[in-house]
């Protein structure tokens, strides 16, 4: 029995540094090859039978009007914290949000639209904690904006700034106004209810708290600290 649990106890030790190498290469290469897809875009490929509206744009060519914009209205600390925001969370759960507003980082939400499946498992939480960490190390934080942007879901079916530019105001997201770019920062916590090409009065009112908030962090002089 003893002999058993001994090789038990290796054969786990042996995957779980299997999966942290594996993991950790993955991550370590994406810091420099642009993913061509992301988990919840194929699963919403999946799902539909259609073919998502995305195309990769580097954040050099992405309006820091937007970079701004998604950064006030997501994580307004994304700078200065390390995958995750303790005292947002914290403040969440003692008001009982079932989706806190600022609560889950650009970071966590990038690891869990990249390799995550939906759901609310303590495995998939662990998994999305573990992926955070794994790129806040790895990954300088331009480039984990640069990746957000390119996989966040602004309208159904609709992926990354540059295909919801498009689709949404006919122009590139390297040109988006203030305006445009409030409007597509309002609707990411629910893109397929939310319309930032025919926004609701909830919609046009949150992306004018957006922009005073991207002024009060200091307007695109704040993406200087990231």
């Amino acid at each position: 029995m003893a002999r058993k649990l001994k090789l038990l106890t290796r054969i786990t030790f042996w995957l779980s540094g299997v999966f942290v190498g594996t993991t950790a290469l993955m991550v370590l290469m994406l810091r420099w090859v642009d993913p061509p897809s992301s988990a919840v875009i194929f699963a919403w490929e999946l799902g539909s039978g259609q073919e998502a509206r995305h195309e990769w744009q580097p954040l050099e060519k992405v309006s820091p009007n937007l970079q701004m914009a998604v950064i006030a209205a997501e994580d307004q600390k994304f700078a200065h914290h390390f995958g995750f925001d303790f005292a947002s969370l914290k403040k969440a759960i003692s008001e009982d949000r079932r989706r806190p507003r600022g609560a889950s980082t650009i970071t966590q939400q990038t690891a869990k639209n990249l390799f995550l499946w939906h759901g609310r498992s303590y495995v998939r939480k662990g998994l999305e904690a573990w992926f955070t960490i794994l790129m806040e190390v790895l990954w300088p934080k331009e480039r984990i904006l640069e990746v957000y942007l390119n996989i966040a879901e602004f309208g159904n079916g609709v992926y990354g700034a540059q295909a919801a530019a498009n689709q949404f105001f006919g122009t590139s997201a390297r040109y988006l106004s203030s305006w445009q770019a409030g409007r597509m920062a309002a609707v990411l916590p629910n893109p397929k209810r939310m319309s930032a090409q025919y926004p609701s009065h909830y919609v046009r009112s949150r992306a004018v708290t957006i922009n005073r908030q991207v002024r009060q962090l200091g307007g695109s002089a704040y993406l200087g600290t990231l």
